[in-house]
């Protein structure tokens, strides 16, 4: 999926980011304490297969996570990529798939 593969590259060139240079992450309620062990792609497939979310939702979803991002200092990296996209979907599922 387009998703998972925009999100996995976003979390590598942040993460590389965050290494190499002095700026400092903000933890968020979205952090864990460790990446989850499932890939980001399982995890959206997962999502896909069982939330019964119309593929229009995934896309809301990105748009609702880019703008999130876009307005704080979070970086999305793989303590909250996780998270961030599960509420993403939720609340792009009420606004589309419910409506």
């Amino acid at each position: 999926m387009l998703l998972s593969s925009l999100l996995d590259r976003s979390v590598q060139k942040n993460e590389m980011l965050l290494e190499t240079t002095q700026i400092k992450d903000v933890v968020t309620i979205f952090h864990g304490l460790r990446p989850p062990t499932v890939s980001i792609r399982n995890y959206v497939d997962r999502i896909f297969k069982y939330s019964a979310c119309s593929p229009s939702c995934f896309v809301v979803a990105h748009i609702y996570m880019d703008r999130f991002l876009q307005q704080t200092d979070i970086h999305l990296t793989a303590l909250n990529v996780h998270r961030l996209l599960i509420t993403s979907v939720m609340i792009a599922a009420k606004f589309v798939d419910d409506a």
